[in-house]
């Protein structure tokens, strides 16, 4: 049961460290970076809890679509993050709304994992907590990887916007292959 729970776990912290690279690439702080990194965590804790509470029923309805909502949410930071034209700075700070969007993209996957656990007969408690473990390791060594990126140039944040797009593009791809 142990070994199922890590199998259906690990591949969770992929997208999250994927998304707070590019994100730390385009010039994150340290108050942005554990802001999005709280907000990354608590959605995808709570995204499981979501997921149970809604059941199996809803899993039938929305569970396709909902990785659709969370790949569009993912591309749309990244498109914001390629349009917004401020003056230059060192900092990005995301506004609450893209906060919102990046952390149900990076939680729609855990959202339907939680529809999936009664059916899995896993045990909640577990399975948060190896879920909120990923979520900060996966952030934190992608924040880290990302500020190193971002001291190389002067694009980064449009290259955050890039990779972000191209993650969820081949997300995307993954689903229809």
């Amino acid at each position: 049961m142990t070994l199922r729970l890590v199998a259906l776990v690990v591949p969770l912290a992929l997208d999250t460290f994927a998304v707070c690279a590019a994100l730390a690439a385009g010039g994150l702080g340290r108050r942005e970076r554990r802001r999005i990194g709280t907000a990354v965590v608590g959605f995808e804790v709570a995204m499981p809890l979501v997921g149970l509470l809604l059941g199996r029923g809803a899993a039938q309805a929305v569970g396709g679509l909902a990785e659709w909502i969370g790949l569009g949410c993912l591309a749309a930071v990244g498109v914001w993050l390629l349009v917004e034209r401020d003056e230059p700075r060192a900092n990005v700070e995301l506004r609450l709304g893209a906060l919102l969007l990046l952390g149900v993209g990076v939680s729609v996957d855990e959202l339907a994992l939680g529809f999936s656990f009664g059916l899995l007969r896993i045990g909640i408690l577990w399975a948060v907590v190896l879920i909120a473990a990923q979520a900060v390791v996966g952030s934190q060594l992608g924040f880290r990887l990302g500020a190193s990126a971002a001291r190389t140039g002067q694009l980064a944040e449009r290259v955050a916007g890039l990779a972000l797009i191209a993650v969820a593009v081949v997300l995307s791809a993954s689903r229809i292959l």
